[in-house]
C-alpha cells in the first residue's frame, strides 16, 4: 500500500497522450490551489496495486473510492521535475469515458508509474493463460450451439414429414377395401377416420372396422425445444442468464481490447511554470 495525495480525476477526451495528461494536471492543480486558499486541504489516499487493479482507498476506514481495473488504464505518467506526480487515464466501467487520476505522492512517482506497469503486464499474461483462452472457446462454442440449433430444427422437420407420411399411409390401408368384396359407400372421413361436420348431417362419426375409433395424433407444438413435460431440455451449450454472472462474454472482449490497447509509461514535464510547482 502506498500514501499519497489526491488531487483528484478529470474527463479527458482521449485514452492516450502527453498533452492529454499535462492539461488534465495543470487543471486540477489550479483547482487545488484555489481550494488550498480557501482551507481546504488536500485529500489523503491509500494507493493498492495489484494485477487486479489500481485500488483508492480512505486511509482509516479503508473504504474504496475509486476501483481502477488494469484493462481499462491506457496511460501512466509522471513528472521528471516534480518527483512526487503521477498520473493514469482510466475509462469509467460506468459512463465508458476517460478519466485522469492526479496524485502527489509521498514516495518517489516514477517507482509508482513502473509498478502500475509491472502489474499490468502480469495481468495480461494471467489474461491470455486464462481468460483468453476461454474467448476464442465461447466463440467456438457459439458456433456449435448455432450448428445443433440448425441440426434440431431439421431434425423436427424430418420427423413432421415422416409423421405426415405415416398418417396417409393409416388412411389408405383403411379406405381401401380387399380385393374382389363390395363395400357400401361411406361418407369421406377426414385422417382420424371421423365425418367432416357439417350442418345438415346427423351423424357425428362413424367406427372403424374393428367398431372402435382410433386414437387421436397428438397435435405437434410449435415449441420445439421443450420435451413432453413443458420443460426445455438441458442443452451444455446453451446455459441460462441466471446460470452464470451477465454478460461475461462482453466482459472478456472488452478485457481482450483493453490490453490489447496496451498501457502506455512515459515521463514527462507537467509543470511548466512556477505557480503549478506549488501544490
Amino acid at each position: 500500500a502506498l500514501n499519497s495525495k489526491f488531487l483528484g480525476s478529470t474527463e479527458v477526451e482521449q485514452p492516450k497522450g502527453t498533452e492529454v495528461v499535462r492539461d488534465a494536471v495543470r487543471k486540477l492543480k489550479f483547482a487545488r490551489h484555489i481550494k488550498k486558499s480557501e482551507g481546504q486541504k488536500i485529500p489523503k489516499v491509500e494507493l493498492q496495486i495489484s494485477i487486479y487493479g489500481v485500488k483508492i482507498l480512505e486511509p482509516k476506514t479503508k473504504e474504496v473510492q475509486h476501483n481502477c481495473q488494469l484493462h481499462r488504464i491506457s496511460f501512466c505518467a509522471d513528472d521528471k521535475t516534480d518527483k512526487r506526480i503521477f498520473t493514469f487515464i482510466c475509462k469509467d466501467s460506468e459512463s465508458n469515458k476517460h478519466l485522469c487520476y492526479v496524485f502527489d505522492s509521498e514516495k518517489c512517482a516514477e517507482e509508482i508509474t513502473l509498478t502500475i506497469g509491472q502489474a499490468f503486464d502480469l495481468a495480461y499474461r494471467k489474461f491470455l493463460e486464462s481468460g483468453g483462452k476461454d474467448v476464442e472457446t465461447r466463440k467456438q462454442i457459439a458456433g456449435l450451439q448455432k450448428r445443433i440449433q440448425d441440426l434440431e430444427t431439421e431434425n423436427t422437420e424430418l420427423k413432421n414429414k415422416v409423421q405426415d407420411l405415416e398418417n396417409q399411409l393409416r388412411i389408405t390401408q383403411i379406405s381401401t377395401p380387399p380385393a374382389g368384396s363390395v363395400t357400401a359407400k361411406s361418407p369421406s372421413t377426414d385422417i382420424f377416420d371421423m365425418i367432416p361436420f357439417s350442418p345438415v348431417s346427423h351423424q357425428s362419426s362413424i367406427p372403424t372396422h374393428n367398431g372402435m375409433q382410433p386414437p387421436p395424433v397428438p397435435s405437434r407444438s410449435n415449441e420445439i425445444k421443450r420435451d413432453l413435460f413443458g420443460a426445455e431440455p438441458f442443452d451444455p451449450f446453451n446455459c441460462g442468464a441466471g446460470d452464470f454472472p451477465p454478460d461475461i462474454q462482453s466482459k472478456l472482449d472488452e478485457m481482450q481490447e483493453g490490453f490489447k490497447m496496451g498501457l502506455t509509461l512515459e515521463g514527462t514535464v507537467f509543470c511548466l511554470d512556477p505557480l503549478d510547482s506549488r501544490c
